[in-house]
């Protein structure tokens, strides 16, 4: 147990459940508590699967946004984007898989955190976006570089301009969801996937799980790099400023493009 999330272990499959009210916003405090539970999960022989949700409405709808207002430097926010981005890429090289179990928003931080799983089972209803560019801002955690790794470059050059998110049905079509499934389904949906994995021997799965992400491309590591310095620059910004504090006031954004 912690402060932002909850770890339940059944049958060789650990349930970690965000429960950050009202929205799961990753907050530093969320994501020192997510690392926390992986160090715990990786000290168990019996475990074999992670199944990540969120409880509530959302999975998560993104990161905390009044923390943001609290850095100073660019360099304060590329640390901030270093430290989310060394996080996922440790998920997403994990030792056993990791699957996500998505209804209501996946935004931003939230999707960054949902595409850093190994796998990902959504409602229809669900929407998945990285919708930062509506703030004057851009992804941190890896976002300009997972997306197009499953949407393709066209629909990730789509979704990241324009911020508007996609469906459950749509993430399925593109790609990004390895299923669809009405809401009163997914529980089971997950629950079934992950059975199937904890059947098999661990050194298998152990093994597999180390040698697909052979597959990136030697230049993912230098555009995630990259990403954390275009992150912290662009908060630099008078359109930052503005699109986050519109943000917090609940209103349009005036950006003058500077």
């Amino acid at each position: 147990m912690t402060n932002t999330l909850f770890l339940e272990a059944n049958h060789s499959i650990a349930y970690v459940t965000i429960q950050s009210p009202p929205a799961n916003a990753l907050s530093s405090i969320l994501l020192k508590d997510l690392e926390a539970v992986l160090n715990k999960i990786e000290g168990d022989p019996s475990i074999k699967a992670i199944v990540l949700k969120g409880e509530g409405k959302f999975f998560s709808a993104g990161a905390d946004i009044k923390e943001f207002t609290a850095l100073q430097q660019a360099s304060d926010y590329e640390s901030m984007a270093k430290r989310g981005q060394d996080l996922f890429a440790r998920m997403e090289t994990f030792h056993i898989p990791i699957i996500a179990s998505i209804h209501g928003a996946a935004l931003g931080g939230g999707l960054e955190l949902a595409m850093a799983c190994h796998m990902r089972i959504v409602t229809k209803e669900a929407k998945l976006g990285l919708p930062e560019i509506t703030l004057g801002i851009i992804p941190g955690f890896a976002g300009t570089q997972r997306l197009p790794h499953f949407v393709g470059s066209a629909k990730a050059y789509e979704m990241i301009l324009t911020g508007e998110p996609i469906n459950g049905e749509e993430a399925y079509s593109y790609g990004l969801a390895n299923k669809v499934v009405e809401a009163d389904a997914l529980d089971e949906e997950v629950k079934q996937l992950a059975g199937k994995i904890v059947s098999k021997s661990k050194l298998t799965i152990q093994q597999i799980m180390r040698l697909i992400p052979y597959a990136k491309t030697s230049l993912f590591a230098e555009g995630v790099s990259e990403e954390a310095k275009a992150f912290g620059e662009i908060f630099g910004s008078e359109d930052a400023k503005e699109g986050v504090q519109a943000f917090i006031e609940k209103r349009k954004p005036n950006f003058q493009d500077n």
